[in-house]
């Protein structure tokens, strides 16, 4: 066992560097980097020259866009990087840890949130369509599966916020809290019920967007298992169907999801780009965001490597999580 996490460890580091070293490359060659943006006003009216323009790339290490330029300031990142330090944000200006430990929890608790009501929904909904395969219920939970996925994230957001924001006016429309409403300074229930109203149609999204593939997957795996050769066994022996189902079918369809399920770690630090710009949510997603189209090489640097972080750890706990679900699964 020790033997494996060590190694899979390694692998990850390796991983982990090859990641890192191809976004820095793509980061440093985006066509406008920060200066670029916010120089260029001054550029065309003649406020800045270009060799004030160039000036402010060397103090921010985006003069050299060369390959040996780019090699050496990432290898001057990755020394900082291994200290600790992911950098201080152009955008934010605040050191990229910092900016990560302020946003991140507000789409954690989205994505969260989102992440359990997908698992409680989209797996009773598989079981029961594939017990009932061909059912009208079967067919219904597929179609709507279907569409759920197939929908884009700022299509179904436009949607519900025409409906239930607009029009009937039941949920706030945009924000984080309600902008006009003053609270009072001990009032942290009162605060606590506004937000959590405001992240009732983005955590709608969410749930609608994701719940249909883990229904499908969960489908199609209880599928096969129910047409394995142990299932007509235990059936031939007077076993009652809830435990055909649940104890032997579902126990061994887990060993599948558990790795689909451990696969979605990183989609709950992450954040949820689109959904929360659509909403003007301030999550971890639409800074990442701002600070792409702003050309915030630290600040994307530090975000994508904290992903690719936790992408890298999913792995190994779905790995991990093999064991648990099925001692046939010995990790040597």
């Amino acid at each position: 066992m020790l033997k494996y996490l060590l190694k899979r460890l390694g692998l990850a580091i390796i991983i982990l560097l090859g990641a890192s070293a191809l976004i820095y490359l793509l980061s440093m060659l985006m066509p406008a980097d920060y200066i670029d943006n916010q120089t260029s006003a001054a550029l065309q009216s003649g406020a800045m020259t270009m060799e004030d323009v160039m000036r402010l790339k060397e103090l921010y290490g985006l003069a050299d866009k060369s390959i040996g330029g780019i090699a050496k300031s990432y290898i001057t990142w990755l020394k900082s990087t291994v200290s600790g330090d992911l950098g201080f944000s152009f955008l934010y200006g605040k050191p990229v840890t910092t900016v990560l430990s302020e946003y991140i929890w507000i789409s954690f608790m989205i994505a969260f949130i989102s992440y359990i009501l997908q698992i409680i929904i989209g797996i009773p909904m598989g079981i029961k369509a594939s017990v009932s395969q061909y059912s009208a219920y079967d067919y219904t939970v597929s179609v709507f599966a279907m569409m759920g996925t197939a929908l884009p994230s700022f299509f179904l957001s436009a949607l519900l916020m025409n409906v239930f924001a607009i029009k009937l006016g039941i949920f706030p429309l945009q924000g984080l809290t309600t902008a006009t409403t003053v609270f009072a300074p001990d009032a942290h229930l009162q605060i606590l019920l506004d937000k959590v109203w405001h992240l009732v149609l983005p955590i709608t999204v969410l749930t609608l967007l994701n719940v249909g593939g883990t229904m499908k997957f969960t489908r199609t795996n209880m599928l096969e298992v129910l047409n394995s050769d142990y299932i007509r066994t235990a059936r031939a022996k007077g076993l009652s169907e809830k435990v055909v189902t649940y104890k032997h079918a579902f126990r061994n369809t887990m060993i599948p999801l558990v790795t689909s399920l451990s696969g979605m770690l990183p989609g709950l630090f992450g954040g949820a780009m689109i959904t929360e710009t659509v909403f003007a949510i301030p999550g971890i997603g639409y800074m990442a965001l701002r600070a792409t189209r702003q050309g915030d090489i630290p600040f994307i640097m530090g975000y994508n490597m904290f992903l690719a972080a936790l992408t890298v750890a999913g792995m190994l706990i779905s790995d991990i999580m093999y064991m648990v679900v099925d001692p046939r699964v010995k990790l040597s």
